[in-house]
Parts: structure tokens; sequence; C-alpha cells
């Protein structure tokens, strides 16, 4: 369960890098800067690589965060860069990934005290 911690850990840590990177950030400037997209994906990245190590046991105990669509938008992300959309980059960035660090934070406080 000690790696299970670990990746975890790094999603959070993921999840609020990117709100860091987000703070003050419209999506259309988001959109036209290259630079805070790549660093957004490649936190994204990280989240679904973390997600795709964690045990399937463990993440069939946690249903309620949707691990698969996590770990295949990862695939995407890397397998067809070129064909990533940059709209649902965003929201996945700014919708999906708070509510991904709730509940992981949630996990690892009541599993990993």
């Amino acid at each position: 369960m000690r790696r299970e911690k670990l990746y975890l850990a790094d999603i959070v840590q993921a999840t609020e890098e990117i709100q860091k990177f987000l703070v003050g950030v419209t999506k259309e400037s988001f959109l036209e800067n290259d630079l805070l997209r790549s660093a957004v994906l490649n936190k994204l990245t990280i989240i679904g690589e973390a997600a795709a190590r964690l045990e399937k046991d463990f993440k069939a105990a946690h249903p309620d965060v949707p691990w698969q669509e996590i770990v295949a938008f990862r695939n995407i992300a890397v397998h067809a860069y070129f064909a990533v959309n940059w709209s649902i980059v965003w929201t996945a960035a700014t919708k999906n990934t708070p509510v991904l660090q709730h509940k992981v934070a949630e996990i690892l406080a009541r599993e990993f005290p």
C-alpha cells in the first residue's frame, strides 16, 4: 500500500501545481500560451501515469474516482499529442482537477493517516 500512497501524493501535487499555474488565467490566454498549455498537459499526464500505476483492487475500492477516464486522457495526451483538444485540456485542468484533488486528498487522509 505504500506505493499507492506515493502515487496518490503525486496526483495531489500535480493538481495543486496545475491550480497554481492557472491563477488569474483565462481560457483565451491559456489557449494562446504554448508554454502554459505544455506545463498543464505535463501535469495532467503525470496524474494519468500515477493513476495507471495504482493497483486494480485499489482503484476498484474507490469507484468515485474516474480512474479509467484519467488514464485514457493520459494515453491520448501522450500517444496522440497532435490531436489534443486544448479546450478539453482547459476543462480538465479547471473543472476536473480540483474535484480530483479533493477526492484523492480524502483517500490519503482516510487510508494513510
